[in-house]
């Protein structure tokens, strides 16, 4: 296991962190000036700048991606199928141009709140084969753009409007149906502590999954009590998760790439962006 006490090399910013605190080029700008060498944009915040420009800034001030956020949001009505492919296809292209290792899919979970407007459904069963059948069509274009797909499983509470994929075990499994022999490194998973840290299998998953599986890994805390279970993840090391256990399992298996700092809270994003930033750093040193 990596020693990250003495430096934050292996530190970045998932920009949803600090996103009530500036636009993404003063988000790029500040890890520069904090020695955050990577980072992992939101769709929103580089159209809100402009790609090209996103991308020139991101080259301009020496940052590497870790990911890109966020593909996804499949399940529809047969009315929205092709927006939901279209809107998919557009996620790669951005995240081909800015240079990211990876896409990462929040997979969506009933039609009404994946693709507003879509006819109202209890189906979860049927959210579940869009959702594949929509990755096995998005995995032909991902090879096309050499950039791969990381299913990102979440939380249970939110199976009904965000991802209908809530463990690990079923994000391989769907990795495992489309891409059997693991020859294209083009199909993965991203794990998020936030979310799978509660999963009695967790550390059998990961074993499971192996290096090539593993694109991406990203960190925050669970508080209890949590106030809201979207807006209110903790700093690493105020929470109840073991992130370093987490952390050691998936290295174990080879992962050698960033811990990504993911949060998700109305808490920090009313502090001061460097505070934040400096907060992330040292709690990456201490207890990532």
């Amino acid at each position: 296991m990596r020693d990250f006490s003495s430096d934050h090399r292996w530190l970045s910013l998932n920009t949803a962190t600090v996103r009530k605190q500036g636009d993404l080029l003063q988000i790029i700008d500040a890890c520069a000036r904090h020695g955050i060498r990577a980072i992992d944009p939101w769709r929103d915040q580089v159209a809100a700048v402009g790609l090209k420009q996103a991308a020139r800034a991101v080259r301009d001030a020496g940052l590497e991606l870790s990911g890109y956020c966020r593909g996804g949001m499949f399940p529809a009505d047969a009315a929205r199928r092709i927006e939901a492919r279209d809107d998919n296809f557009r996620a790669l292209d951005e995240a081909a141009a800015l240079g990211a290792p990876c896409v990462v899919l929040v997979v969506g979970g009933l039609p009404q709140y994946s693709r507003p407007g879509s006819a109202p459904s209890k189906d979860i069963a049927g959210a579940r084969t869009q959702v594949e059948d929509a990755i096995a069509e998005l995995l032909e274009y991902a090879r096309e753009a050499d950039t791969p797909l990381a299913i990102e499983p979440l939380h249970p509470a939110y199976a009904a409007d965000r991802a209908c994929v809530n463990t690990t075990r079923q994000a391989l499994d769907i990795c495992d149906r489309l891409d059997p022999e693991r020859l294209s490194g083009m199909l993965g998973v991203a794990l998020d502590v936030y979310h799978i840290w509660w999963d009695p299998e967790l550390m059998s998953q990961i074993a499971r999954a192996g290096k090539d599986r593993l694109l991406a890994f990203h960190v925050c805390d669970w508080l209890v009590p949590t106030k809201d279970i979207l807006n209110d993840r903790g700093m690493m090391g105020d929470g109840v998760i073991d992130i370093k256990s987490v952390r050691a399992a998936v290295e174990a298996q080879g992962f050698a790439g960033y811990s990504e700092i993911e949060i998700f809270s109305n808490d920090w994003w009313g502090k001061p962006m460097d505070e934040v930033l400096k907060t992330c750093i040292q709690r990456h040193r201490t207890v990532v």
